[in-house]
């Protein structure tokens, strides 16, 4: 049967169209892994080989067990929630909920807030449910763990969003990074450990992490930039603007490092383009 140079033109379309709509589909809801393996001095000898899962910038997305399968594959010891597990815009509790209650029986579970959940509204009611999982909420706070008598300090920020105008106005500079810089410092000091991790949502705040002594920090927040092109990286992350700086990856400087997460989830805008949902598996090791 001959086909008409019109009708040829609509299948190309039609075919082009539904082509792109699978690649984003796929790239949207096909999870990838990412691993790093971070050595250290003053990592504990009884951590070297410590398994860290980071779960970032969820957003009430659905995977349908594909999510806790590839957190179970991994065996972690501790995993890390850096906030956004919930979405203000389409906010339900229950999806998050039922996702912690399959992933706290895998390792210890440790959260930080994140903007979306102090935006939410209903973040109380979600700390109840950390609470009712057993999941250890860092906002602000700080814990040590232990193994054979070593001691590695983990400590947490709540969203900047948490800072109330009494915050400021009691702080001796007035402003929202000396607050936290500060609450930080005096975290780090509780905590007392030569190997200090930090759980964060905000990555452009990096500058302020290297002021203090934290060794290693999470993060997430900027969606890998959302859009990625080759050569130029991501073209927007909250915050940050246009051509952000912290979207992706690891970064380092002075005697901090931190790790951001591209996250999982999208929030106002619907979709991620060469940027796949990302787990971050980190591997410590004892130099």
């Amino acid at each position: 049967m001959k086909i008409s140079k019109t009708a040829g033109i609509l299948l190309g379309i039609v075919l082009a169209v539904f082509s792109l709509g699978a690649y984003l589909y796929w790239g949207n809801t096909s999870i990838v892994t990412t691993h790093y393996r971070f050595e250290h001095t003053t990592v504990p000898d009884s951590f070297d080989g410590f398994k860290i899962v980071q779960v970032s910038d969820l957003h009430n997305t659905y995977f349908d067990g594909k999510l806790t399968e590839r957190i179970k594959e991994e065996r972690p010891d501790l995993i890390v929630v850096t906030g956004d597990i919930i979405d203000r815009n389409r906010t339900n509790i229950s999806v998050a909920a039922e996702f912690l209650e399959r992933i706290t029986p895998l390792a210890p579970v440790y959260f930080v807030s994140g903007n979306h959940e102090v935006a939410s509204g209903v973040y109380e009611t979600l700390r109840q449910e950390l609470d009712r999982l057993g999941v250890h909420n860092l906002d602000d706070d700080f814990t040590v763990l232990e193994q054979n008598g070593d001691r590695l300090g983990l400590v947490g920020l709540a969203d900047p969003l948490m800072i109330q105008e009494d915050d400021l106005i009691e702080d001796e500079y007035g402003t929202s990074d000396h607050v936290i810089q500060t609450a930080l410092e005096e975290l780090v000091a509780k905590a007392d450990t030569d190997f200090t991790m930090l759980l964060s949502h905000r990555p452009e705040r990096f500058e302020l992490y290297t002021q203090t002594d934290v060794d290693l920090a999470f993060t997430g927040h900027a969606h890998g930039g959302q859009i990625r092109l080759p050569f130029i990286g991501g073209l927007y992350a909250p915050t940050q603007g246009i051509f952000p700086k912290y979207t992706e990856g690891f970064y380092e400087e002075n005697s901090t490092s931190m790790i951001v997460s591209r996250g999982l989830g999208n929030s106002i805008f619907p979709l991620r383009v060469f940027n796949r949902p990302e787990l971050v598996v980190v591997t410590l090791e004892s130099n």
